[in-house]
């Protein structure tokens, strides 16, 4: 009787003589399978979520972070403006709106 491998790509979890002695006398090969049970929730069902919320975080900072800056551009402007025109004058009542140093 020529060698001849098991077919498949179960045959290395198969022992050669359990095979050989199997394809002899013609008796069936049980094969026993050990897997773990899969009830439990993936990784990524709990991950997306958490990326979501903290995208939208981020953003938020950002666009809050982003107003601050245009308020604060905009007080350094009105300063700079009032500063270089000097008293205001309507009617007849000058107010001066910043003291001059000099």
């Amino acid at each position: 009787m020529p060698h001849r491998d098991p077919p498949g790509t179960i045959a290395p979890h198969i022992p050669a003589d359990a095979y050989r002695r199997a394809e002899a006398t013609g008796q069936p090969v049980v094969i026993v399978v050990h897997t773990t049970d899969g009830t439990g929730r993936p990784l990524s069902h709990f991950l997306y979520p958490f990326a979501v919320a903290g995208a939208g975080a981020i953003g938020i900072f950002a666009t809050i972070a982003a107003l601050l800056a245009l308020f604060d551009f905009a007080v350094h402007t009105a300063v700079s403006i009032a500063a270089a025109t000097g008293p205001i004058s309507v009617g007849g009542i000058t107010v001066k709106l910043f003291g001059s140093k000099r």
